[in-house]
């Protein structure tokens, strides 16, 4: 199996649903790779889920980068995409293509980034210089605080129109794939039947071309909130909790390390070591 290119994906809509995970570390990313998963999108939720923050606007560029090399080191076929960070897209184009650019260098074979005011120059800017974007529209977490918060995008006649516009106009831009987030699922059914590149969903429904879900979620390891949109199939927290309260009652009773996870000095040797410590 070789690692999915760009046109590899655009030739998966209308043809077979695409499958994503965020991730943020080798270990993780390498059980994903082995499972097969198309792509693997190092999120800026990472700021929420694993740093603890309280917005994804938070998140600096090198943490970013950071992470991005890492899971990159641990994806022989899955496609890594790389979240621009708020910091990154925010402070001119220049900033955004040299971002981008280290984000590709580090392995990413994409960048994404969220639609705002004004992200159609940093789009062009990337796309002119060999640089695949993932768009993004809907619910865009670094902006949420101009979309009323953390809610359904589209609800009405009017929001709809705009998101099918800025979609419509992200496509002509020449963005391989577009991440729907929050939307009403006969939004996206629309938008998905309306543009030639792949969308995928994250709370968005079933007739996206693909999925995409935060990985910590999926596990159940981040407790602090649960969307609705969220299908958790396992519960990582409760189980590693359990497995540190085991690991305590061990040592306290003084049953770790054993024998089996000791190690010992031939007999000979330690009898002479310990005989040169005996006085004459």
């Amino acid at each position: 199996m070789s690692k999915l290119t760009i046109e590899n994906i655009k030739e998966k809509k209308g043809k077979e649903k695409i499958v994503i995970l965020t991730c943020y570390d080798y270990s993780f990313a390498k059980a994903l790779d082995e499972a097969g998963l198309d792509m693997v999108m190092v999120g800026d939720s990472m700021a929420n889920v694993v740093l603890g923050l309280g917005q994804t606007l938070e998140i600096s560029f090198q943490e970013m980068l950071s992470h991005t090399k890492a899971v990159a080191r641990a994806t022989q076929n899955t496609f890594v995409i790389a979240d621009m960070p708020y910091e990154s897209c925010h402070n001119g184009a220049s900033r955004a293509f040299k971002d981008a650019r280290a984000f590709i260098r580090a392995g990413a074979g994409a960048v994404k980034v969220e639609w705002f005011r004004g992200c159609q120059s940093i789009i062009k800017k990337l796309i002119q210089n060999n640089i695949p974007v993932m768009g993004h529209v809907g619910l865009t977490p670094q902006t949420a605080h101009l979309l009323g918060g953390f809610k359904v995008q589209g609800k009405d006649k009017k929001s709809a129109l705009n998101m099918i516009k800025q979609s419509k106009t992200l496509e002509k831009l020449g963005v391989f794939s577009l991440v729907l987030e929050c939307v009403p699922s006969q939004l996206s059914k629309f938008i998905t039947e309306s543009v030639s590149i792949p969308t995928i969903g994250i709370g968005a429904g079933k007739f996206c071309d693909g999925q995409v879900l935060v990985l910590y979620d999926v596990l159940g390891l981040y407790r602090k909130i649960s969307p609705r949109f969220v299908r958790r199939y396992g519960d990582f927290f409760s189980e590693t909790k359990k497995i540190a309260l085991n690991f305590v009652a061990d040592i306290k009773k003084d049953n770790f390390p054993g024998e089996k996870e000791s190690f010992l000095m031939a007999e000979q040797e330690w009898d002479d070591l310990s005989s040169s410590f005996m006085c004459p």
